[in-house]
């Protein structure tokens, strides 16, 4: 079981990277949230992987560490909040210059090309 969810957390760390570094607001905003469902995964995670034991202390001799969870759903309400504020922001940037590129290459290459005519 700790193989899967490593393999999981390698793969959702991959995709992410790979897509932040495509250069668009799509993709980017897509590949931060991949990175934040890997890092709310191996927080989780830390608490170890146990099954079928109560998330308190009780008289169980196993039980699972609430901390991690308690941190996993802090974190699910930062990232809902900072995804909501991105996509804004890009939404704002897109419509103000009817460009998705992060970088701006292609309005400078544009006044480039103004100034040349």
């Amino acid at each position: 079981m700790e193989f899967l969810v490593a393999s999981a957390i390698g793969i959702l760390t991959a995709a992410g990277l790979y897509l932040v570094t495509r250069l668009r607001t799509f993709p980017v905003i897509l590949g931060v949230s991949l990175l934040t469902y890997a890092v709310n995964v191996f927080l989780f995670a830390s608490g170890r992987l146990t099954t079928q034991a109560p998330p308190i202390l009780t008289d169980a001799t196993t039980y699972t560490d609430p901390l991690p969870q308690a941190l996993v759903l802090t974190a699910i309400v930062i990232s809902f909040g900072m995804t909501a504020v991105i996509v804004m922001i890009a939404l704002g940037a897109y419509l103000g210059t009817d460009d998705d590129h992060v970088d701006d290459v292609p309005a400078k290459q544009a006044r480039k090309k103004g100034d040349a005519a």
